[in-house]
């Protein structure tokens, strides 16, 4: 693998070191377990979807957590106590904890759990203090820029 050098990115930008740590961060996450298996999905301009295969787990087994930029989904099975005699076992039945990690104002809408798929719909929220403003030369009123997307 190779080893990308930052520097010249730190002494030319401010702020973007937030870009570098997520490059350091997916390089070494390559070893990252892929259980249980899920698909991102990009519903419309500022939604997503993430979908996981959580079959087997119970809600109350389930545990979803957004914190700033990262997005935690955490599955803990409670111990079965009764000892079972498999002849062959693919389910997996073990714990796991994924983290994804979020863009700016991006934030968890909602989720639900439906036939053993754990589906987290996310939203991107722009503050009205981010959005472009229109400036009036020799005016003292800003307006916010409408956007039109063609259809």
């Amino acid at each position: 693998m190779r080893n990308f050098d930052f520097a010249p990115l730190y002494r030319s930008a401010i702020g973007f070191d937030r870009l570098a740590q997520l490059f350091d961060d997916a390089q070494r996450n390559e070893t990252a377990s892929n259980y249980p298996p899920y698909n991102i999905e990009l519903i419309a301009e500022d939604k997503y979807a993430i979908t996981m295969a959580v079959a087997g787990f119970s809600r109350e087994e389930l545990e979803i957590e957004s914190e700033r930029d990262t997005l935690k989904v955490v599955g803990r099975r409670h111990k079965d106590e009764s000892q079972k005699n498999y002849l062959h076992r693919g389910i997996a039945a073990r714990d796991f904890e994924h983290r994804f990690r979020l863009a700016d104002h991006v934030k968890v809408v909602g989720a639900r759990l439906d036939n053993g798929l754990l589906h987290i719909e996310l939203m991107r929220e722009i503050p009205e203090a981010y959005k472009p403003r229109r400036i009036l030369i020799d005016g003292e009123n800003l307006q916010l820029v409408e956007t039109q997307h063609a259809a």
